[in-house]
């Protein structure tokens, strides 16, 4: 592996973390993927303690996992991880509007960015840049969510966008990205919070979570499908990207 650019945030642990992050979004990283404290910082050419502060930070967000013996590696995701991913999501969203005056502060000079965002992510969807398309869906997302008014939840639905990513990315990948499989409702939905029409907010956002647990029900019946006679499939192939999935997941948004 090799480092995808300079590093350029306030710490150098931040750094590392976020460096390290990339290449698993961007699939540099597979799942199953093992490295050291000590092949890491080599390779950043680094001491091994803010390697390790960041290793574990990673660790703590879900997408890496430690043993103690053998390191660290890319934690691998399940369709049925994915699934319980979504099925969290759209419970913590349902929860926010069930009384979304006290929990959503909609900033109305903030939308003109989110726009952009929206509009990137559905013009890189629809040409097929998977690595423009994370970012830009991770940011739309992530400057959606600053409009909701617990920190905490905040922090959760971005944790769980970037795990739906690392678990889509390779799917994606392997099996392209058409509009069975990614979800293009982003401006609708900036342009359902800039009018304040919650339902049309709400409504937006199930079939956002509709969409990727459809998509979950499809990997899973392939899985199934494959289980009979036929070659195995390798570990790191996980299931098609087929249909789209609603909610964040990958092409969706994560």
């Amino acid at each position: 592996m090799s480092p995808s650019g300079g590093v350029t945030r306030n710490t150098l642990r931040q750094q590392i973390a976020d460096a390290l992050r990339d290449e698993v979004l961007a699939g540099r990283l597979p799942p199953g993927r093992e490295f050291t404290v000590k092949q890491i910082a080599e390779q950043y050419g680094v001491s091994a303690t803010p390697v390790r502060e960041a290793l574990f930070d990673l660790s703590a967000q879900g997408l890496l996992a430690s043993d103690q013996h053998r390191g660290f590696q890319v934690r691998e995701f399940t369709v049925a991880d994915y699934r319980a991913m979504a099925e969290a999501r759209a419970l913590v969203v349902e929860g926010l509007f069930r009384n979304p005056a006290e929990r959503v502060a909609v900033r109305p000079e903030a939308l003109a960015s989110i726009r952009r965002r929206a509009a990137e992510a559905v013009r890189a969807a629809k040409g097929g840049d998977l690595d423009v398309l994370i970012g830009y869906d991770l940011r739309f997302w992530r400057e959606l969510g600053q409009f909701v008014l617990n920190p905490y939840i905040t922090e959760f639905l971005t944790r769980l966008r970037v795990q739906a990513w690392v678990f889509a990315v390779h799917r994606l990948r392997r099996d392209g990205m058409d509009e069975d499989v990614l979800w293009f409702g982003h401006e609708e939905l900036v342009d359902a919070i800039s009018r304040g029409d919650h339902e049309q907010v709400h409504a937006a956002m199930h079939s956002y979570y509709a969409h990727a647990l459809a998509w979950a029900d499809r990997l899973e019946a392939r899985a199934a499908g494959a289980g009979t006679p036929g070659p195995p499939v390798p570990p790191e192939s996980g299931e098609p990207g087929e249909s789209p999935e609603a909610p964040e997941s990958p092409g969706h948004c994560a």
